[in-house]
């Protein structure tokens, strides 16, 4: 089985950055997508952004757009989340997720192949 870990979580004031990355190691599943979700306490899993495996398509729910950017590096089987200008509702449980199609990230019944990391905290104070 293999495995995706995140890194990178923190704790910031509001208005400031963090990168998070994950590492895909060892999945012998599809990663053609792979993104990020988030969950805050007393909330559902929600899909923040995922990239295809050329890099050339991008997705960003409306929450985060002009403020995240997400890449990739298929050399080193990383992807990585850069987010500006935080604000203390982007707090919560970061998960990575790798799926053969990016259906998943804004369609709930297409998670149940989603490979998951084990989320890194992201905590934003006012």
């Amino acid at each position: 089985q293999g495995q995706l870990v995140e890194s990178g979580g923190g704790s910031v004031q509001a208005g400031g950055s963090l990168r998070l990355s994950c590492v895909v190691s060892g999945y012998t599943g599809s990663s053609n997508c792979m993104g990020w979700f988030r969950q805050a306490p007393g909330k559902e899993r929600e899909g923040v952004t995922w990239i295809w495996m050329g890099g050339d398509n991008r997705w960003y729910a409306d929450s985060v757009k002009g403020r995240f950017t997400i890449s990739r590096d298929n050399g080193k089987n990383t992807v990585y989340l850069q987010m500006n200008s935080l604000k203390p509702e982007d707090t919560a449980m970061y998960y990575c997720a790798a799926d053969s199609s990016c259906l998943g990230w804004t369609v709930l019944s297409f998670r149940d192949k989603i490979q998951w990391g084990q989320g890194t905290q992201v905590t934003v104070s006012s």
